[in-house]
C-alpha cells in the first residue's frame, strides 16, 4: 500500500544566514528557483549589474516655441545684415545657420515632441524670408536716407515689390536649406 504524500521539510541555511522573503510575482507567475552553480543574469540597478536606462527628457513645448520665434528674429536680422554688407549676394550657409539655430532653440528646450521639427521647418523658411526683407529695408534706408521704421511702415509695398523683382530660382534653395536646417538640428538636439 502506498504511503500519504508527505511535504518535504525544509533544509536549514548551511550559512546560518537569513534569507530574505521573496517578492510575488504579479498575474500569477512564479519566481524562478535559483539554479545553483549557472550564473544569474545582471539586474538593473543592482551591484554589478547594469546601470539604470537615462531618464526620458521631457521639455517645455510653449517655451521651446517662443525662444524659436526669438531665435528665428535674431538670425534674420543678422542675414539680412549680412546680405545688405554683401550688397545682396546671397550665401547658403547663412541660410542653414538661420534653419540651424531655429532648430537648436527648439530641440534643446522642447525635448522629443514631434511637432517641433515641424514648426521649425516653417520658422526656418519664415527666418530666410524676413532676412530677405530685412536686408532690402536696410538697402532702402541707407539709399534713400529714411529711418528704417519709415522704410517698413510706411514704404512696406516698395519693400514688397523689391524682393519679389530680386527674387531668383536660386532662392528656392536658400529657402530649402533654412527649413531643412531647422528641421534636422530640432530633430537631433530633441532625442
Amino acid at each position: 500500500m502506498s504511503q500519504p504524500w508527505q511535504q518535504p521539510q525544509q533544509q536549514p541555511n548551511p550559512y546560518g544566514q537569513q534569507q530574505p522573503p521573496q517578492p510575488q510575482q504579479p498575474y500569477g507567475y512564479g519566481q524562478q528557483p535559483p539554479q545553483y552553480g549557472a550564473p544569474q543574469p545582471p539586474q538593473y540597478g543592482a551591484p554589478g549589474g547594469f546601470p539604470p536606462p537615462p531618464p526620458v527628457r521631457q521639455g517645455k513645448t510653449g517655451l521651446a516655441v517662443a525662444l524659436g520665434v526669438v531665435a528665428m528674429l535674431v538670425a534674420a536680422g543678422v542675414y539680412g545684415g549680412i546680405l545688405k554688407a554683401s550688397d545682396g549676394a546671397q550665401i547658403g550657409y547663412l541660410a542653414v545657420g538661420v534653419g540651424a539655430l531655429i532648430g537648436a532653440a527648439l530641440g534643446k528646450v522642447g525635448g522629443r515632441n514631434p511637432v517641433l521639427p515641424v514648426i521649425g521647418a516653417a520658422l526656418g523658411l519664415l527666418g530666410v524670408y524676413l532676412g530677405q526683407i530685412f536686408g532690402i529695408g536696410l538697402a532702402f534706408s541707407d539709399g534713400a536716407g529714411i529711418p528704417l521704421t519709415e522704410v517698413y511702415f510706411d514704404h512696406f509695398d516698395l519693400v514688397s515689390k523689391a524682393w519679389k523683382e530680386f527674387l531668383e530660382p536660386i532662392d528656392a534653395l536658400f529657402y530649402i536649406l533654412g527649413g531643412a536646417g531647422a528641421y534636422t538640428t530640432a530633430r537631433k538636439l530633441g532625442s
